[in-house]
């Protein structure tokens, strides 16, 4: 860029563009959907130990969902069910990570998915923590399952497992649309948009 001298005529002075701001920080947003995810998935936990029994499940919308109460010691779809504390650990980091790149997020697409992850996270930790048979050793308190009871047809899941899944789908898509998290568009986004 030239510098124009300053008695040159009004019409050819080059004028300084300023930056576009940044879009808000998505700090608040992130924390108050994993906040909300955290409260609903403990209050449903605690409402289904104190109402059900293991293998009496509970026959809600003509039968397209079971409330069956199991408690689970490993991963989604019963997987590495003898690596409880393994899977713990694997929370804990996911948990950190999502907090420490919090402050840098300014795109709510990837607020509102990080949200759910987060949420997720911390509520099935907290069974692996507090749960027993002990400290990372917690069995997680699943109780949805649909089709048919006790998990005949599809693994039994809970609200956390529900979050994390949607808030990991919409990562991938909110990724592929070229959103980046501190709110800008990658080329390939940009090119789809063109």
């Amino acid at each position: 860029m030239t510098e124009q001298p300053d008695d040159a005529p009004p019409e050819t002075r080059e004028e300084p563009v300023p930056a576009p701001p940044l879009p808000p920080r998505k700090v608040g947003l992130l924390a108050a959907i994993a906040s909300v995810v955290v409260i609903l998935d403990l209050i449903s936990k605690i409402v289904i130990v104190a109402t059900l029994t293991p293998g009496e499940p509970v026959r809600i919308l003509g039968g397209l969902v079971y409330l069956s109460l199991i408690r689970n010691p490993g991963a989604a779809f019963s997987m590495a069910t003898g690596m409880t504390w393994v899977l713990a650990l694997i929370a804990i980091g996911v948990v950190v990570f999502i907090i420490r790149m919090a402050p840098r997020l300014r795109s709510t697409p990837w607020a509102i998915s990080l949200g759910l992850v987060l949420g997720g996270a911390i509520g099935n930790l907290i069974d692996r923590i507090f749960r027993s048979p002990g400290f990372l050793q917690g069995h997680v308190v699943d109780f949805v399952s649909v089709f048919g009871p006790n998990a005949e047809y599809f693994p039994v899941f809970n609200v956390a497992d529900s979050a994390i899944t949607i808030g990991g789908i919409s990562l991938v898509v909110t990724a592929l649309l070229g959103l980046d998290f501190d709110g800008t568009r990658t080329r390939s986004g940009k090119a789809k948009d063109a």
